[in-house]
């Protein structure tokens, strides 16, 4: 057994994983799990740059990663960053931030190579189930951009495109510095293109449609699966490999966009960084859904956290 630790830091969120790895039986023990959203993405979309006051959030979280890791006496770790430190241009402060914090070099990874991981991470322990048929098309909808990888047991095609529910928030909702609540038709049809021209782009490599299993991973999508429970609050243990229909994502979509901030917030299972980001999240699986013609996603709590800490195991 291995006691390894794993940070993926993507645009809207930092997130954790220490773990027990047994290589030989492929099981993954989690001893800590958590996240917080610190926003780094802040902005990016419009200056390019990294604001300061996003990358003193982010270190702050840092900062409390570190204890949690020592603490466990983890062996090794790996802090992989992903949409917003690949898009800016002072990402060099930001490696160098997390370097004095813990020890480690963030590594600024591709698109693809995200999209590895996501796939490993997703899909290790989908392979026994004969109800969810391969190819998996899994699809993890960040804050920054959106992974897309087909496969079998192993990749086969991958491809990462620029939408995310931050990203698309920021372009198409957010007007001096206020998110339209609720937006408009014309905003959200806006939106809309934005993420079918993705789409297209992610199909000219990733061949989307031959997908039996779909997939869906990170915080927008676990957030519609809580929603779609009606979950008293977050329970990861409920949300992991849940199932939700095409009929109720659209469900849910149309009302995350109708609502207001307020009606929103009030949702028990709603982390309060989603809040103003969580329509545009659940527009982009929609489109995914209405594309591939996927009758239902199946829901994964293990995603590109799991498969850095594989990588390191």
């Amino acid at each position: 057994m291995t006691r390894v630790a794993a940070v993926d830091c993507g645009t809207n969120s930092i997130r954790l994983l220490v773990a027990e790895a047994d290589p030989e039986t492929g099981e993954l023990t989690d001893l800590d799990r958590r996240m917080m959203v610190v926003r780094l993405g802040q902005g990016v979309d419009r200056t390019g740059r990294l604001a300061p006051e996003a990358l003193e959030r982010t270190f702050a979280a840092c900062r409390e990663y570190a204890g949690i890791i020592k603490e466990h006496g983890a062996e090794r770790l790996r802090f992989v960053a992903t949409s917003a430190s690949r898009d800016a241009e002072n990402r060099d402060e930001f490696v160098r931030g997390v370097l004095d914090i813990l020890g480690v070099e963030p590594e600024v990874i591709t698109g693809d190579q995200e999209a590895e991981f996501s796939f490993t991470g997703a899909t290790k322990e989908l392979a026994g189930d004969d109800r969810l048929p391969k190819p998996y098309l899994v699809v993890d909808i960040g804050g920054g951009s959106t992974e897309f990888v087909v496969g079998d047991d192993h990749v086969r095609a991958a491809r990462s495109v620029d939408v995310g529910c931050v990203r698309m928030t920021e372009r198409h909702l957010v007007r001096d510095g206020v998110v339209s609540d609720p937006p408009s038709e014309e905003r959200i049809a806006a939106m809309r293109a934005d993420i079918e021209a993705a789409l297209d782009l992610a199909e000219q490599t990733v061949p989307l449609r031959e997908a039996r299993t779909l997939v869906g991973l990170a915080g927008s999508v676990t957030t519609v699966s809580a929603i779609a429970q009606g979950l008293p609050g977050y329970d990861s243990e409920a949300i992991h490999h849940s199932r939700v229909s095409y009929d109720r994502v659209r469900e849910i979509t149309e009302w995350l966009l109708r609502s207001t901030h307020a009606e929103r917030a009030a949702v028990p299972s709603m982390h309060p960084g989603r809040v103003d980001v969580i329509g545009a999240g659940a527009l982009v699986l929609l489109a995914i859904m209405e594309r591939i013609g996927a009758q239902e996603v199946v829901v994964s709590e293990h995603d590109i956290l799991d498969g850095i800490a594989w990588s390191v195991a």
